[in-house]
């Protein structure tokens, strides 16, 4: 029984009876009765870390898709500003030729 974990770029091989011997200094420094609450507890603190880090992920989206609009609408602005520009230097042309 070989198990396969990636944690940064490294690849651990942990057997089976690797395993078995670090549940049974578990067993041993714990006691049997307080595995459960120990197993218990872990689950609660993998759930919020879980729960926490979807909530970094999805504040970092938000934040993402809110400055969409306001590129989209600063580069309207910028086009239509260009225009009235570009009218402006057509007016100031035809004004000088009358000139």
């Amino acid at each position: 029984m070989l198990y396969l974990f990636k944690i940064n770029h490294v690849f651990l091989f942990i057997s089976g009876a690797e395993i078995v011997f670090v549940f049974f200094i578990v067993l041993l420094v714990f006691g049997a009765d307080k595995i459960p609450s120990i197993a218990k507890t872990l689950a609660k603190g993998m759930t919020q870390v879980r729960r926490a880090t979807n909530d970094i992920k999805n504040e970092i989206q938000n934040s993402v898709d809110v400055e969409s609009p306001t590129k989209k609408i600063t580069q309207d602005f910028k086009e239509e500003v260009d225009k009235v520009k570009k009218d402006f230097d057509d007016l100031g042309d035809s004004i000088k030729r009358e000139l």
